[in-house]
């Protein structure tokens, strides 16, 4: 019984094991047939020629997108925008996700401030109204115009206030006994405890702020301050040439491989920075935390 036992758990791991690799493979495969096309020539993308591997390898694609002076400024913008607007959104969404997580006898207003929040998110004034509001502001053309509007992402307050909710009471107990005030419990408790959440709703604001190219194409009418979507979204709709490049380069250009490389270069970002955030969400640092 013991070895049928063994090689029934065996077997049931082995299965497991080949449809979690099946569907690795599916998500993996997409990737892959894009940064090869990205690397092929323009023939070969043109008869459909390329699968899992580059075709008649080339780099002119990203020298193409490289020779532009624009990339590298839309890139930087891009860059501003992720580290300041992520953390105005670190900060504000804690500093609101904290109190509201409070009972109500520590927070006698907190069931208003949640209709008032549920609200925003379930409505809002409308892209004119909002573009009113940022322009007689005079922050269109500043990067503030980028990360103000969205401060304070409802969604992720919600989620981080809920983790915090989750906490065990007597954490809190504890800590005012010991005599921290709501500041130090906050900053020395709170806030290392829900790492987990909190680098979460960190990698959806990183997400959205490197993603995002709407706000850039109406708020910004300089060319030198658009960010980096912004600027790929407008080589889509009407591809430029650069003013460095020869005509009889132009020969090796394709528009299938040229946006294969873009989407290569915008994920990198993010490619880099999740392997940084991902253990924070397989480890939950709060379990036995409290001891009964």
């Amino acid at each position: 019984m013991p070895l049928t036992g063994l090689r029934g758990i065996r077997t049931t791991d082995i299965i497991l094991t080949l449809v979690m690799l099946l569907i690795t493979l599916l998500c993996l495969l997409p990737l892959v047939y894009v940064v090869s096309l990205s690397f092929s020539g323009k023939s070969a993308a043109a008869s459909g020629a390329v699968t899992l591997f580059p075709v008649d390898f080339t780099l002119y694609s990203y020298e193409y997108m490289f020779k532009d002076s624009r990339f590298f400024d839309a890139f930087g913008v891009s860059v501003k925008r992720v580290l300041l607007g992520g953390a105005i959104n670190f900060v504000l969404t804690i500093l609101m996700a904290y109190p509201l997580a409070r009972e109500r006898l520590e927070f006698r207003s907190r069931d208003v401030y949640m209709w008032v929040i549920v609200f925003t998110m379930m409505f809002t004034g409308g892209l004119i109204p909002w573009y009113m509001v940022v322009k007689s502001l005079h922050l269109t053309d500043t990067i503030w115009a980028l990360v103000l509007p969205t401060a304070v992402p409802i969604f992720n307050v919600i989620l981080l206030m809920n983790f915090f909710r989750g906490m065990p009471k007597e954490i809190n107990e504890s800590a005012k006994m010991d005599g921290a005030g709501p500041w130090r419990t906050l900053i020395a408790i709170a806030v290392p405890l829900a790492m987990p959440a909190i680098a979460t709703v960190t990698l959806f604001s990183i997400v959205g702020h490197w993603n995002a190219f709407f706000d850039g194409l109406i708020l910004m009418n300089k060319q030198h301050n658009i960010p980096l979507q912004t600027y790929i979204q407008q080589l889509v709709v009407a591809p430029s040439i650069s003013s460095s490049t020869r005509p009889e380069d132009l020969i090796n250009f394709s528009q299938r491989t040229f946006n294969a490389a873009k989407i290569v270069v915008t994920m990198l970002p993010i490619l880099i920075i999740y392997p940084f955030l991902q253990r924070y969400f397989v480890h939950g640092i709060t379990l036995g935390s409290v001891k009964e």
